[in-house]
């Protein structure tokens, strides 16, 4: 280690300076970041190390510790506190298919201000030591909460008309509900198409290769993704 006297010769300090911040009392503002960076680290660590500093500060929020948005975006790069990344997309639609295709009579319109009249799906991967785990599922929009899913070692038809059963079956429709897709083989299938003629729904797809048209199952994915999936081995489907 270099002498004190040293190191104020270096830069250009006086050794009464050095001592005098040394020995200076916290100020209010450093007393305040030591005990918000308590809680950041808490709610960064609980996410299992995926959330970034948006959703820190809605938790910090939650627990009613008030504080900007900006102030825990600069202590969490201070500290090297930051969300596992993404991983590579993998495509699990086939539209290559000669079955009809929908209009996106959605047309991105995400805010609805009832439930049930507005519900979005889709299917995601997961592997696992087994093989690949396929998970479809159904998203109202009015809440964002998940209102039916399904898992199958194959993804087919099957696998989207289980998880519109059960949304069917917990939730009350009418003939005003519309389920938006992509175009997969799995949604244009008939045995879907039929369930959905038979509750009276009405379908909506999105354009080729455009993701952004069901972003809402994009972004629940993503989080899904992060949090429960990337960095974790599963050995079995179950």
């Amino acid at each position: 280690m270099h002498k004190v006297e040293i190191l104020c010769k270096m830069l250009g300090v006086s050794r009464s300076g050095y001592y005098a911040w040394v020995s200076r009392p916290k100020s209010n503002r450093s007393m305040e970041n030591e005990k918000l960076l308590e809680h950041i680290q808490k709610s960064h660590t609980n996410s299992r190390r995926t959330y970034g500093y948006r959703r820190v500060h809605q938790d910090l929020v939650a627990e009613q510790i008030s504080v900007a948005k900006n102030r825990v975006y600069r202590l969490m790069k201070k500290h090297g506190i930051q969300a596992k990344t993404r991983k590579k997309f993998k495509v699990t639609t086939d539209s290559k298919h000669s079955n009809p295709i929908y209009k996106n009579i959605l047309n991105r319109e995400f805010n609805v201000n009832k439930p049930n009249l507005r519900w979005v799906s889709d299917i995601t991967y997961i592997p696992t030591q087994e093989g690949w785990l396929y998970l479809a599922v159904i998203m109202d929009l009015f809440s964002r909460k998940i209102v039916g899913w399904a898992m199958d070692s194959r993804m087919k038809e099957d696998l989207v008309i289980s998880a519109l059963k059960m949304a069917l079956f917990k939730r009350k429709t009418n003939s005003s509900l519309l389920l938006h897709s992509d175009r997969g083989s799995q949604y244009a299938a008939s045995n879907y198409q039929s369930v959905l003629t038979e509750y009276g729904i009405q379908c909506s797809m999105s354009r080729k290769g455009n993701c952004w048209d069901n972003s809402a199952m994009e972004s629940f994915f993503h989080s899904l993704k992060v949090e429960h999936v990337h960095h974790e081995q599963y050995k079995t489907r179950v």
